[in-house]
């Protein structure tokens, strides 16, 4: 019984690591402050079916966006929300 517990704990533990891992990779292309957005362009996202284009995201937290300027090269997290796609991790690329 302990080992299937610890078993299901580690699971768990990958599953919330590999959820809050970096989905997608881009490049900034625009940044509106005020609208709390963010325009990228980036490659194919698996997880939302999404091949690669640029296109403009809502932001979870705005203070995802500073420290960010035109030009950085992203790693980011994206998923869909209440019908909109939403970066609700993101970070300058190595």
């Amino acid at each position: 019984m302990k080992r299937i517990v610890a078993f299901l704990a580690a699971l768990g533990v990958a599953a919330l690591a590999s959820a809050q891992a970096p989905n997608a990779s881009g490049e900034v292309t625009k940044i509106d402050k005020a609208g709390n957005r963010i325009e990228l362009r980036h490659g194919e996202i698996k997880a939302l079916d999404m091949p690669p284009m640029r296109m403009i995201f809502r932001v979870r937290d705005p203070k995802l966006l500073d420290g960010l300027a035109v030009g950085d090269k992203v790693r980011f997290t994206a998923e869909k929300a209440d019908g909109q796609y939403v970066v609700s991790a993101i970070s300058k690329a190595p």
